[in-house]
């Protein structure tokens, strides 16, 4: 056995009261093991301990945190390790590969620098021998012009890229175990696939073992040999992967199975996990639409560049966004998917004047928004709001949730006084499955599928009849995903909204969306109502996007049975 966790515990010191120190409990007792040359996947929702766990292994922890029990990494107790001897092993032996990879790549040192210190610290190479095998990695991950791209900043590489680098410096020493840690849920569907597929490759040629963590059963059913499930610290089931997808046992599990939309079925609501284990049924009755509703936001060749310094004069331009049209009605949702860098943030937030168009027409019943100053265009803002993909990010943390949703209304006048406007307030956040009892407290009090949803509150505080969602659900689990993705639905049928979600997800564009715009290259390359497109793709670049969605475990068995 590489690895064997026994009985861990973890628990975090979280100061005196009264004297007494006060303890929470994240990981209860967690058993499991990982063979040499598998994979297992640890899998639960946000807060459940699997990140905790995973990172207890190397004591990746902050200095208030306790562990108890025992961690056997090819016998050796690593609870009881010297710190000398635990830093000879992180790298070495056992390494990592985390979810962010901009917040893990140190900014200002080059690619090939960060990918030449494990080979210098751990491997004993010169410079220039470390210089020739980061070559080497570089390639091995796919990179191209690795030669080049050694020279490069991490912020000059896209996001697939980055976790690529991430990777080639998680082997430099080839390691036995790799630990990543939801290395994939940040990525577009494409470069998901692809860095699943790499990583599944150099598990296999580099002989070693994957520790996987993810709250996505799909991708854990193409990757894993066994898995893991965990909630609230403790397991609630461990099992072969087929057995967890054929026939899993526990309630919980077969709830995160449920909760995740799906390609091949369309229902009105998404089962959240309280519904599947208290054994509600999901609701199949939608609202029906209005086929004559009037078209409320019309793009008419919208355009939209940037311009680089070339040489000491010139100048060079880059479309991003090239002659998008589209309409959208009163209560419908227009889906835009497509790659990182295919424009579809751009063109949303070059909709919301966010970024100055470079030529187009923006009509909102009738009038273009992108002629329009001064008071009108102050005016038309309150009806036309946008939620970004960041929650943490994108609410001021220095405010008060009551502060938060109350400026808004100030500013445009909204409410007779503070007391009518925190009445306001009050009553959206009941909207959004939140109370009062929170207008009071901070942003960091909150898990991201509240901020979020606390985002959602602000944009209603103005009354707006359009929603630019962009990437809204990417960064929540797959339980608070659909949620969010149930109250969006809600607040369409109660409020007659129209929403324009931008995505890179087609199984939870396909839930929401009446039709899809789908985006390549600037350029819009296939638009049509949204069950028959998925049905019947007419581009090769939509049918790329639809076969790299992870389907899990079937999709795992019949890959290998062809």
């Amino acid at each position: 056995m590489l690895l064997s966790i026994q009985d861990l515990k973890v628990a975090f010191r979280m100061g005196k009261v009264d004297g007494q120190m006060q303890r929470a409990l994240a990981v209860k007792g967690v058993s499991f093991d990982i063979p040499e040359n598998s994979t297992v996947a640890l899998v639960g929702e946000s807060g459940s301990g699997k990140s905790v766990t995973a990172m207890s292994i190397l004591n990746l922890l902050p200095d208030n945190a306790e562990r108890q029990g025992k961690i056997l990494f090819q016998g050796r107790d690593l609870l009881q390790t010297s710190l000398p001897e635990l830093q000879g092993i992180r790298g070495r032996e056992i390494a990592c590969v985390f979810q962010d990879p901009m917040t893990s790549l140190n900014p200002v040192f080059t690619v090939a620098d960060q990918i030449m210190e494990p080979l210098i610290k751990h491997m004993g190479m010169s410079r220039k021998q470390a210089l020739v095998r980061a070559e080497e990695l570089l390639n091995e991950v796919g990179i191209p012009e690795p030669k080049r791209r050694l020279k490069a900043y991490p912020h000059e590489m896209s996001g697939g890229q980055q976790q690529r680098v991430m990777i080639a410096i998680a082997l430099a020493c080839k390691p036995k175990l790799l630990i990543a840690d939801e290395p994939t849920t940040a990525l577009d569907v494409t470069i998901q696939r692809q860095v699943m597929e790499l990583m599944a490759k150099l598990k296999e040629s580099h002989k070693m073992s994957l520790l996987f963590i993810s709250h996505d059963l799909g991708v854990v059913g193409e990757i894993s040999d066994h898995v893991v499930v965990m909630r609230h610290g403790e397991i609630r089931e461990k099992a072969p992967v087929a057995e967890i997808f054929n026939a899993p046992k526990d309630g919980y599990t077969k709830a995160l199975l449920a909760c995740r939309p799906s390609l091949t079925e369309n229902p009105a609501r998404l089962m959240v996990i309280d519904d599947h284990i208290a054994g509600r049924a999901a609701s199949n009755e939608a609202k029906a639409k209005d086929p004559n509703a009037p078209v409320i936001l019309e793009a008419r060749g919208l355009k939209k560049s940037f311009f680089f310094k070339e040489g000491l004069f010139g100048k060079k331009e880059f479309k991003a966004v090239k002659d998008v049209n589209f309409k959208l009605r009163k209560g419908y949702t227009l889906g835009v998917v497509g790659e990182s860098g295919s424009g579809k943030t751009t063109m949303g937030l070059t909709l919301l004047r966010l970024h100055e168009p470079s030529g187009g027409e923006v009509l909102f019943e009738g009038q273009d928004l992108l002629k329009m100053s001064g008071n009108d265009w102050q005016k038309m803002r309150r009806r036309i709001q946008v939620v970004f993909q960041n929650p943490y990010a994108s609410l001021n943390p220095r405010f008060t949730i009551g502060q938060t949703l109350v400026e808004p209304m100030e500013i445009h006048g909204i409410g007779k006084d503070t007391a009518d406007r925190m009445a306001r307030a009050s009553a959206l956040l009941v909207k959004v499955g939140l109370d009062d009892s929170v207008l009071n407290k901070y942003p960091h009090e909150f898990s991201g599928g509240q901020r979020q949803r606390i985002a959602i509150a602000r944009c209603l505080t103005l009354n707006p009849e359009v929603l630019v969602l962009d990437e809204a659900v990417s960064a929540l689990d797959v339980s608070v995903q659909a949620q969010v993705l149930n109250l969006l639905k809600d607040l369409q049928d109660e409020f007659g909204l129209s929403y324009i979600f931008i995505s890179h997800d087609l199984a939870v564009v396909k839930f929401i969306s009446d039709e899809v715009l789908v985006m390549q290259n600037g350029d819009v390359v296939e638009q049509a109502e949204t069950q028959s497109l998925l049905a019947a793709p007419k581009q090769d670049y939509t049918r790329r996007l639809l076969g790299a969605v992870p389907r899990g475990y079937q999709a795992q068995a019949s890959v290998a049975a062809a």
